[in-house]
C-alpha cells in the first residue's frame, strides 16, 4: 500500500483521488504528531463494509471460509449463470 504525507496529499488531491479509484487501491497518508489515516474508494469502502458484516455470524463465516478453500483448492465448479 503506497503511503504519501499530507503536504503531498493536499498539493495533488484530485490526482490521489483518481489514482485510489482507478488502481482500487487505498493510500496511507501520514500527519505530523497524529494518528495516519486512509483514502479507499467508496466502492471497496462498500465491499469491505459488506465482507465485515457476512462474517459478523460465525456459521456463516465458517461457511464462506470453507468455500474460499474449495476454491483455493481447484474444487470450484462453473456453472452458467441463469437470469429469470
Amino acid at each position: 500500500m503506497k503511503t504519501i504525507n499530507f503536504s503531498q496529499t493536499r498539493q495533488h488531491l484530485a490526482a490521489t483521488f483518481d489514482k485510489v479509484v482507478e488502481d482500487s487501491t487505498p493510500i496511507i497518508v501520514t500527519r505530523q504528531n497524529k494518528e495516519a489515516v486512509v483514502i479507499v474508494s467508496l466502492k471497496d469502502f462498500r465491499a469491505m463494509e459488506e465482507t465485515a458484516y457476512l462474517m459478523q455470524n460465525e456459521a456463516n463465516a465458517k461457511r464462506l471460509n470453507r468455500a474460499i478453500a474449495q476454491l483455493e483448492d481447484g474444487e470450484g465448479k462453473e456453472r452458467e449463470l441463469v437470469l429469470s
